[in-house]
């Protein structure tokens, strides 16, 4: 068997060294320079998933031109009683978080591009360790940061029969002609 050997991205190596800085040696060792690094954000690319997640308090405030809301009542009624179709699903069940941050955004993006309005996304309760789960918590911080404003329109918990809080239903902005 080979090993593969992957190389860092520009935003990867980026990333790594502001992590790396926040590190505490163990006890008896010396901390190792890590060099300043200038980060530049590009707000049209797509922000690394633990970038988000770190970032939790900034994406709970988003600009208020382009703000996610709760979905109205009319609209979340119809969807938990099946009047309204769900035309997409996407269950992020057992994913690590960039793998659940990266299928997530791809979903999202093939699903406005079809014309699709209404999606499920299935994040789990997460109660295994006895905890919320992350993925409970950290998707829809996701939902409402830069990278997915242009998709998404509004989000809310899902109904009982639809996963109930272990779920979101996801409106999605129209597609532009």
């Amino acid at each position: 068997m080979t090993r593969r050997i992957d190389r860092l991205s520009e935003d990867d190596r980026v990333l790594w060294n502001l992590v790396a800085r926040t590190a505490k040696p163990l006890k008896g060792k010396t901390a190792v320079e890590i060099p300043d690094v200038g980060l530049e954000i590009d707000e049209t690319r797509q922000p690394p998933p633990a970038q988000v997640a770190g970032n939790a308090a900034m994406a709970a405030k988003p600009k208020a031109q382009h703000v996610s809301h709760a979905l109205d009542e009319p609209t979340l009624d119809k969807l938990s009683k099946g009047r309204l179709p769900i035309e997409g699903r996407v269950d992020l069940h057992g994913l690590t978080q960039d793998e659940a941050y990266s299928l997530l955004f791809s979903f999202l993006r093939r699903a406005h591009a079809g014309g699709i309005r209404y999606v499920l996304v299935i994040t789990g309760k997460g109660s295994s360790s006895g905890g919320d789960g992350v993925l409970r918590r950290a998707v829809p911080s996701w939902l409402s940061t830069p990278a997915f404003r242009p998709l998404v329109s509004s989000h809310d918990h899902a109904a009982r029969k639809h996963g109930g809080s272990g779920a979101l239903y996801v409106r999605l902005r129209r597609a532009r002609s």
